[in-house]
């Protein structure tokens, strides 16, 4: 059986034999075609792609807002893949000393995706690039002792609990055929293939999941490609989209919208569910970031006439927009102040109602900007 998408290939003989599907190189022939409804996405999609792009390169504080969108992703991207943890736990001043295994996956997911944007400085977004992105996402955890950092040189499958190769629901390219996969996906990660970028998302990310080139970490990698991609195409000057909370909320078609691609070689269909992802999660991060920057605007002009400790509080707030969960110690040294003036100050934003106490006794007291942690908390 054989489409635009690819082909299934039968491996082994007898009772050991099964099929794998080898997939077609990037873009697909004959061409994509969209209709109205596709074209009407992809302007929307490109339109509020570009306010996002603006908005979060005017605001004064973009890194600590992209700071956080990066955590938000790297929580959505995992709670796909079954991982249960909060935005809370991921926020917890003591998340990396007492983390546990959930956990340590978001950190390592935030990790990696700061690794990421730093090392295109570097380098082209490459196969080199990708394992070592998937290095440091798989160390020291669940899934760790499956070659981080390493394309599989072994059979993989996807499939509930206890499948296996023989009632899999898809079996990816065996070794061979995903080395040559991989590498044709490299060559056109970096070529012009004359499609609008968002387009050439859609099929990059459905590609990658396809070829499934590492025993674990596939998903996580995949839609963190979606943003490397956009970036490195100009779409996107910081990570500030996070495409994981629409494809969360839709995750059963998420699957079956790729599953279809391979079934039937039907590009058009996940192309039109992946801009509508894309415009979605545009639109949700436009509004958080127009409300971050209302709170931002409407704390800072309460604490600025507040004499001389208006600097101290401004400091503080500065690292709450980092921070929204802070211990009185931990923030003290984060400031280079005393334990008395960091829990006089933390104290005075108390009353103010910026902060509220969440945990702990005197001395190990946690104090939350709820707030700002409601805004990002939604779809979580």
């Amino acid at each position: 059986m054989q489409n635009r998408a690819g082909r299934y290939k039968t491996n082994l003989s007898g009772e050991l034999a099964y099929r794998s599907f080898v997939p077609n190189p990037l873009p697909p022939a004959p061409p994509l075609e969209l209709d109205g409804e596709g074209v009407e996405l992809l302007v929307k999609a490109n339109t509020r792609l570009a306010v996002l792009d603006g908005i979060s390169s005017r605001i004064p504080s973009v890194n600590l807002f992209v700071s956080m969108y990066i955590r938000k992703e790297a929580l959505m991207s995992s709670q796909i893949e079954g991982t249960q943890a909060t935005l809370e736990d991921v926020l917890d001043p003591a998340a990396e000393a007492n983390a546990n295994r959930n956990v340590t996956d978001v950190i390592n997911y935030i990790k990696a995706t700061e690794f990421a944007v730093k090392r295109r400085g570097e380098l082209p977004l490459c196969n080199r690039l990708i394992r070592e992105t998937h290095a440091v996402l798989m160390s020291g955890v669940r899934g760790g002792e499956k070659d981080p950092g390493e394309f599989r040189r072994t059979q993989n499958w996807i499939g509930g609990a206890g499948s296996t190769l023989r009632n899999a629901r898809f079996i990816p390219p065996e070794p061979v055929d995903m080395q040559d996969a991989v590498s044709e996906l490299e060559k056109y990660l970096n070529a012009e293939d004359g499609l609008d970028p968002l387009i050439s998302a859609a099929l990059i990310h459905y590609q990658f999941e396809t070829i499934h080139p590492f025993l674990d970490g596939n998903g996580r990698v995949g839609r963190l490609l979606i943003t490397l991609f956009l970036m490195q195409k100009s779409v996107l000057h910081s990570p500030a989209l996070y495409i994981s909370y629409f494809l969360k909320k839709n995750r059963i078609e998420y699957y079956d919208r790729m599953g279809e691609v391979r079934r039937t070689g039907n590009f058009e269909q996940w192309v039109k569910f992946f801009l509508q992802a894309v415009f979605e999660s545009a639109e949700d991060a436009v509004c958080a970031i127009d409300k971050l920057s209302a709170l931002h605007e409407k704390n800072f002009a309460a604490i600025n006439g507040l004499g001389r400790v208006s600097a101290t509080l401004s400091q503080l707030m500065s690292y709450l927009e980092e921070n929204p969960i802070i211990e009185i110690g931990k923030t003290a040294d984060a400031l280079g102040l005393s334990y008395n003036a960091a829990s006089s100050a933390i104290m005075r934003l108390c009353d103010l109602n910026i902060l509220a106490q969440t945990a702990g006794n005197r001395r190990n007291r946690a104090f939350s900007y709820a707030d700002y942690l409601d805004i990002l908390r939604d779809g979580t």
